[in-house]
């Protein structure tokens, strides 16, 4: 329940050697229009001044903003840093903030308006602009909206049908989401598994364990800037050449998720295994020729 001494929403960013981003970041949070925020910051081990520029906040703005680390200041993750965020988050929803995105001043407060006009809602989505005049001011931004249907609600297993990475159609960025806390308790926060290479499907896997049990609303609004940059984990990924491997690691693990908590729908079983397919093609038909063996 919230009190005038809680704040209604927490903002968790997790962060590692972001000492070129991280202040604008952050100053994206503290002028935003809602009053009622506070900003959890959590240190995945940084080597850099990041760790400074941190705690300097956190010293500046006491009671508002928190500093975290793991014990030892060792790097254990995207996930584990934003779970720890979560288990010290007091507000009622929350959001993600990537530490190189910045939030437009009205992100906080046109959401929680529509999270208190949709009170049936666990999680929230909005488009995203995608900056790259940033870097390149010749460049053009581009607003990519999240699916086909916006402003609007979606019941499970709708989005795990429509969105990527089962479909083709834009999926959300961390930075455009806010959830209620108790849905994120009641579904285990994010995925300690996706670290390293992996952490490339760390926020899909998140989203849809959402998509499968929980109510969505897509916003049209647009109110974050998603950086566009060299050395970003999707680029490193294909550079490897490793894209395939890793989607083979969230195909799987989404089949095991899926049996392990008895979620059959259908459809989405369906569009599972045709995604499996070209990782296993020599046990396909056995698979399709099973389906009720499989999903039990």
């Amino acid at each position: 329940m919230h009190t005038s001494s809680t704040p209604v929403v927490s903002v968790i960013t997790a962060f590692l050697n972001e000492e070129r981003f991280l202040a604008e970041a952050v100053e994206s949070v503290i002028n935003q229009e809602y009053p009622s925020w506070e900003l959890i910051l959590i240190d995945d081990g940084s080597s850099d001044k990041s760790t400074d520029i941190a705690r300097r906040y956190a010293e500046d703005h006491k009671g508002k903003i928190i500093y975290l680390e793991h014990e030892g200041h060792t790097n254990k993750s995207t996930a584990a840093s934003r779970n720890l965020g979560i288990s010290k988050a007091t507000g009622e929803l929350v959001a993600f903030l990537d530490a190189d995105d910045v939030w437009g001043p009205s992100k906080l407060l046109n959401q929680v308006a529509i999270m208190r006009a949709h009170p049936g809602t666990a999680m929230l989505l909005e488009a995203s602009d995608y900056w790259y005049s940033w870097d390149i001011p010749s460049r053009q931004d581009i607003i990519l909206q999240v699916g086909r249907e916006r402003d609007r609600s979606f019941k499970p297993p709708e989005l795990a049908e429509t969105l990527y990475p089962l479909a083709r159609v834009t999926a959300p960025c961390p930075s455009a989401i806010m959830v209620k806390k108790d849905a994120l308790v009641r579904l285990g926060g994010f995925e300690a598994g996706f670290k390293g290479k992996y952490q490339l499907y760390e926020d899909q896997a998140f989203l849809m364990k959402f998509y499968l049990n929980e109510t969505v609303y897509i916003s049209s609004q647009c109110n974050n800037r998603y950086r566009q940059r060299t050395g970003s984990c999707v680029q490193w990924v294909r550079k490897e050449g490793s894209y395939h491997v890793v989607r083979k690691y969230f195909l799987n693990w989404m089949k095991q998720y899926m049996q392990q908590h008895n979620i059959r729908y259908k459809r989405v079983q369906r569009m599972l295994l045709r995604a499996m397919d070209q990782y296993n093609r020599p046990v396909l038909y056995f698979m399709r020729n099973n389906l009720s063996k499989i999903w039990r």
